[in-house]
């Protein structure tokens, strides 16, 4: 199962920019980036710094989305 970025508010896909890549929105911050900068064990606070122009909020919406996505898929397979 893919995940559905759409659903994500602090995301976005823009045709023409980083080849349509998921960014988080208004920045060129690529979202493959922040996966696994937190599969790495970075912290919100720690990612925040690193990239210059992501909040927490962003971080935290998009984990969200992550943890509500996974959570279905897996439960759907139960």
């Amino acid at each position: 199962m893919a995940l559905d970025w759409s659903k994500c508010s602090a995301l976005e896909s823009v045709p023409g920019e980083l080849s349509g890549a998921w960014v988080f929105r208004g920045t060129r911050i690529p979202v493959l980036a922040v996966f696994e900068n937190l599969e790495d064990g970075l912290s919100i606070d720690e990612l925040v710094a690193l990239y210059d122009g992501l909040t927490r909020e962003q971080v935290k919406g998009f984990d969200l989305l992550l943890t509500t996505q996974t959570t279905t898929f897996l439960t759907s397979r139960a």
